[in-house]
């Protein structure tokens, strides 16, 4: 069943009931309540104790029957007999309002609720056969088997209100489950939003300071310009990360505590992720031609595919040129890379974290991912996401990123 308002708002107002943990003292309020109900005709029956002395025994055992209330909790099937057996005299004997049932009416419906429904059902069975039974030899007149008839009718429809109850109960229960596992799903997906953005910040970013660093190296002795260019942009690609990295977790620290935010890459940045690779030796061209501009979610996709496809041909493709094509077809945006490198290792399609981070980025769009071989060398990744993408579905939002 799917998850609406209207069943949020029910399990708010049943967590106010069901959900909060009751005091041990609650356990006695069936017990007084019982009690105060039964007072005054116990009081009458000592009143009149000199002329009935059996009836009042009765009547004492009904009124300390509700004391056995107090173990409905942990025995609720036994509880409903014992009460019932207790009961039983008094409600065959006395006249006026049965308020020697109160205590049986009250284990009824707990019994009922607390899944001891057999037990209930034999105690009101048993108690409309031995009640009308009981009265007519304890009164001696048939009439006197109407009002224990009336009381197990009585008794009957409350079984109705302990199902009802029941049901409540165990549909909060089954809310709860629910409530948990949506919190577990959606702390699944965040801890794999925050290992999809970490990756590719982080591999990038590593990836261009070891390429840089090697540069550096190799041009330190023969042309220290260069060199000093490339440790230039060893600093600046690690703070760029390091902005990044804190604009990802963020908000995992501590309630007040301040925080650095870098803004979300978008398609402005891919020139300058070009130019970095630029100095680094690869050959990297990039064509734009969109007609309108993407929202800030698929501009982001878009973004991480390209910096994912460049870090793997940088690390792994051993490619000098790279193409970058960005447009729009069929109500797609699509973004192409393709390199002349050593091509494409078997089941690295499938398989390895910065590939996978790419497909769930464009699945989570709607769109889709394809990385194939090249038609004469290298390989070719190709990237559609709708236009009309949901931002919500990024799984990675400025809103999402601040606390």
């Amino acid at each position: 069943m799917p998850w609406n308002a209207n069943e949020e708002a029910w399990f708010a107002r049943a967590a106010n009931g069901w959900g909060r943990r009751r005091p041990p003292s609650a356990r006695w309020i069936p017990v007084v309540v019982a009690l105060l109900f039964q007072l005054p005709g116990l009081i009458i029956a000592a009143f009149h104790a000199s002329e009935d002395v059996l009836t009042l025994v009765f009547v004492a055992l009904a009124f300390a029957s509700s004391f056995v209330l107090v173990a409905a909790r942990t025995q609720p099937g036994r509880v409903v007999a014992i009460v019932g057996v207790l009961c039983l005299p008094a409600i065959a004997v006395t006249m006026g309002p049965p308020v020697a049932a109160v205590p049986l009416a009250l284990a009824v419906v707990s019994a009922v609720a607390r899944g001891a429904r057999i037990w209930a059902w034999a105690t009101v069975a048993g108690f409309a056969v031995l009640g009308p039974l009981s009265a007519y030899l304890l009164a001696g007149q048939p009439i006197a088997i109407i009002r224990p008839l009336i009381v197990a009718l009585i008794l009957s429809l409350l079984v109705g209100v302990g199902e009802a109850l029941r049901n409540r109960r165990e549909r909060y229960h089954e809310v709860a489950q629910r409530i948990v596992a949506r919190r577990e799903s959606a702390a699944e997906a965040e801890r794999l939003r925050i290992a999809r953005e970490l990756h590719d910040v982080l591999a990038h970013s590593l990836s261009q300071i070891s390429v840089q660093a090697g540069v550096g190296l190799h041009l330190f002795d023969t042309r220290p310009d260069k060199a000093k260019e490339s440790l230039a942009s060893i600093k600046a690609t690690s703070s760029q990360a390091l902005e990044e990295v804190r604009g990802v977790l963020g908000f995992l620290r501590s309630e007040g505590y301040p925080t650095s935010r870098a803004p979300e890459p978008d398609l402005d940045r891919i020139p300058v992720l070009v130019e970095t690779y630029l100095r680094a030796g690869l050959d990297v061209s990039y064509d734009e031609n969109l007609h309108s501009i993407p929202g800030p979610a698929i501009q982001l996709a878009i973004y991480r595919i390209v910096q994912e496809s460049l870090t793997n041909v940088g690390r792994h493709a051993q490619a000098k040129t790279v193409h970058i094509t960005l447009g729009e077809s069929g109500g797609d945006y699509v973004v192409t890379i393709s390199d002349d490198g050593r091509g494409l290792p078997d089941g690295v399609s499938e398989g390895g974290k910065g590939m996978l981070g790419m497909r769930e980025r464009a699945e989570l769009l709607g769109g889709r991912l394809e990385v194939v071989a090249g038609e004469s060398a290298g390989v070719v990744v190709t990237a559609r996401i709708p236009a009309r993408a949901a931002a919500t579905s990024t799984g990675w939002t400025r809103a999402e990123s601040t606390p």
